[in-house]
C-alpha cells in the first residue's frame, strides 16, 4: 500500500530518518517512541504530504508526489495530533469535511449521519464545534474519519494520538469501534500511541522509533517488554488480565534513579 524507502525529512536543525517500512493492507500498527523522537514526524511521511530531503515514498506502486490530494483522499484519511478549527462550524459540517473530495456524492448525508452514530455523536450534530469537550471533540474527529473511508476499501488510516483527550471507559470503545470498521473494509491502521497497554492490546505490530533515526518493527506480545524498556529507559512491569491481555506499566522509579534522572538535565 504504501512504502518508504531510505527517507529523510529535516525539521528546522533536526533530522528524522532515513526511515524505509512499508505498511500492507488490514496492517495495524502502532509507533512509539520518546518525546521527540520523530513520532509525528513518520506518521506525516506516511501521509504523504511531508516534504522529504531524500529517499522515496510511494502508494499503491506509485510514487506519491504523483498522486493529487483529491486521489489521495479517497484511501487515505488523517487524524493529526491537533485539530484546530478556525471557525465555530456545526458538528454536521465537520464530520462532512470527510466527503469534500467525493464527486456527485448522493449518499454523503447518509454517510455523515451513520458515521456520526457509529462514535454516538448524533444528539451533537447541532451543536458547533467550539463548544465541544476534548472527548466530544475526539469522538466528532472520529466520525469524521470514518465519513471518508466509508465507502472504500482497501484504505489507510493515520492517526496521532487519537484517543489522547478521551477518558478510561471510552478509549476502548473507540479503538474497538476503529479495528471494527477498518478490518470489514480491510483498511490499515497506523497511529501514534503513548499507551502502551492499548498499543499491544488493539495493534499486530509496533513501531519503535528512536529519536531522530531508524526505526525497528516488532510484534506486539509480551516479548516485547525488553525492546520497549530499551526504547524508554524505564523497567517495565508485565501482568496479565482477566481477560487474557497483556498489561505493560512502568515501575516507580527508585530514588536513586530520580536523582540520576535530573541530574543529567541540570544545565
Amino acid at each position: 500500500m504504501i512504502d518508504l524507502h531510505e527517507v529523510v525529512k529535516q525539521l528546522g536543525h533536526d533530522r528524522f530518518g532515513p526511515y524505509s517500512m512499508s505498511v500492507n493492507s488490514g496492517d495495524r500498527m502502532a509507533i512509539v517512541g520518546p518525546n521527540g523522537a520523530g513520532k509525528s514526524s513518520l506518521l506525516q511521511l506516511l501521509s504523504g504530504t511531508s516534504k522529504t530531503i531524500s529517499g522515496q515514498i510511494t502508494f499503491n506502486h506509485r510514487p506519491v508526489k504523483h498522486w493529487s490530494l483529491k486521489d489521495l483522499s479517497q484511501f487515505r484519511a488523517v487524524l493529526p495530533q491537533t485539530h484546530d478549527i478556525a471557525f465555530a462550524l456545526p458538528v454536521e459540517v465537520v464530520i462532512g469535511l470527510g466527503r469534500v473530495a467525493k464527486s456527485a456524492d448522493a449518499v454523503g448525508h447518509q454517510i455523515v449521519m451513520r458515521a456520526a452514530a457509529l462514535v454516538g455523536v448524533s444528539h451533537l450534530l447541532k451543536r458547533t464545534i467550539d463548544t465541544l469537550s476534548g472527548g466530544e471533540l475526539a469522538r466528532v474527529q472520529f466520525a469524521r474519519i470514518f465519513a471518508q473511508l466509508w465507502d472504500a476499501e482497501d484504505g489507510l488510516i493515520l492517526m496521532d494520538e487519537p484517543i489522547a483527550a478521551v477518558d478510561p471507559g471510552l478509549q476502548g470503545i473507540l479503538l474497538e469501534t476503529l479495528m471494527l470498521f477498518a478490518r470489514i473494509r480491510r483498511h490499515a491502521v497506523v497511529a501514534v500511541m503513548h499507551d502502551i497497554t492499548l498499543a499491544l492490546r488493539y495493534f499486530k505490530c509496533l513501531v519503535l522509533v528512536q529519536p531522530g533515526h531508524a526505526l525497528k518493527i516488532i510484534e506486539s506480545s509480551r516479548y516485547a517488554k525488553e525492546a520497549l524498556e530499551s526504547l524508554f529507559s524505564v523497567r517495565l512491569s508485565y501482568l496479565v488480565d482477566e481477560q487474557g491481555d497483556c498489561v505493560m506499566t512502568p515501575l516507580r522509579p527508585s530514588l536513586a534513579e530520580t536523582a540520576v534522572a535530573f541530574s543529567s538535565s541540570a544545565p
